[in-house]
């Protein structure tokens, strides 16, 4: 592997897949990418209160960015530089998009692991992303 891509969304099961990558590709060129849901932001927002004059968007995008730079310390602690990305929109696409443009030769990133109505009604990054990837996907759960 060249390039490894590695989605994080602040989960447990994300900073397994960072730990995963990380093991299974020491030599790779790792980006790890954390993807700001709009429409989330605005839900989770409204339930913390106000945003101290940000956009919801902004704070999401502040704190992907907090994620990104603990993911870069997790990886230094193993002597590896990796390179990070916050992108905003909706979560599989943007990943989609990310693996076409940045020519990433395999993704790696957690499941929530929902099923039944959950799966149906919320959808499913990880799967949507393992179906319609050009390159091989590894799913950490």
């Amino acid at each position: 592997m060249q390039t490894v891509l590695v989605a994080i969304d602040g989960s447990p099961l994300g900073d397994r897949a960072l730990a995963y990558a990380l093991d299974l590709y020491p030599d790779a060129a790792i980006t790890v990418l954390h993807v700001v849901d709009p429409v989330e932001a605005v839900y989770l927002a409204e339930a913390k209160g106000p945003s101290e004059g940000r956009s919801y968007v902004e704070a999401a995008r502040e704190h992907g960015a907090e994620l990104c730079d603990r993911a870069e310390a997790v990886a230094a602690d193993r002597g590896i530089a990796v390179d990070t990305a916050v992108e905003t929109g909706n979560p599989a696409r943007e990943i989609l998009r990310f693996i076409d443009a940045n020519d990433v030769d395999a993704v790696v990133m957690g499941s929530h692991g929902r099923s039944g109505l959950s799966r149906v009604f919320l959808g499913s990054v990880a799967e949507t992303v393992l179906r319609r990837s050009p390159v091989p996907v590894t799913v950490v759960r």
